[in-house]
């Protein structure tokens, strides 16, 4: 039943995207597996950040489950949506609950997506990773998939307006190989693992971008190591900590 719900949710995405002439250019599709489950890891730099993750499992016909904070459930018009979807709730205060549905996805041979950041990296940098996702991945017997968005912090993103009119914008998607996640390891070694191949893809899709900041106003997307004007990590945590 729930794919009566997602179908339709994915279709009207793909048209929202067509109407916002969006210019998506993803690669590596191919690096998601077919069947069985996996854990899905991205960079998080977006509020729209799993719609374009979720994406690049279509051609491979597979839809991402995604852990979402609990708060996003509660919405009467996302709710249901989130529900019927059969994403998963995350209670902060009660994380082994969202944990343990996670693990019951993965066994039953679905795709969970994890943002290990927790929160949107306003400097649009990688934060540190949360080991729940090597963790997850260990326990159920499954891979890791890491991969890189960009761009999608154009649209819509922590401290800045939305940007849904027809804008061009490009977004840029790279899936890598999948990790394997050996339960002979510690979980923060493929935690770290994991930290350093996303951030390989992040910078891939950095240098695959098609366009620049257009003038001086236009910076504020761009991380400031490549001479944007977006707060450096930490700026952010001085502001978080005040």
């Amino acid at each position: 039943m729930a794919e009566l719900v997602y179908r339709p949710v994915v279709g009207l995405a793909q048209a929202l995207f067509k109407a916002w002439d969006l210019k998506i250019d993803c690669k590596g599709s191919e690096n998601i597996p077919r069947s069985g489950g996996a854990v899905l890891v991205s960079n998080h730099i977006s509020y729209l950040d799993f719609v374009f993750d979720g994406l690049a499992a279509l051609p491979q016909k597979r839809l991402v489950r995604f852990m979402a904070k609990e708060s996003v459930f509660r919405h009467k018009i996302s709710g249901p949506l989130m529900r019927g979807m059969k994403h998963i709730p995350v209670d902060r205060k009660q994380g082994e609950a969202a944990y343990a549905h996670a693990l019951q996805s993965l066994r039953s041979g679905e795709i969970v997506g994890v943002f290990p950041e927790a929160t949107i990296s306003q400097s649009f940098t990688l934060k540190s990773f949360k080991s729940g996702a090597a963790r997850m991945a260990q326990e159920a017997g499954v891979p890791l998939i890491p991969m890189a968005v960009w761009g999608t912090q154009r649209l819509w993103t922590k401290g800045h307006p939305r940007n849904f009119k027809r804008s061009h914008t490009p977004i840029t998607i790279r899936v890598g190989e999948a990790i394997e996640a050996s339960k002979d390891k510690y979980a923060g070694a493929i935690t770290r693992q994991l930290r350093e191949r996303v951030q390989e893809l992040l910078e891939a899709a950095q240098r695959a971008y098609p366009v620049r900041p257009k003038d001086s106003d236009d910076t504020w997307w761009m991380p400031a190591h490549l001479g944007g004007t977006a707060p450096t990590p930490e700026q952010v945590r001085e502001a978080e900590a005040r």
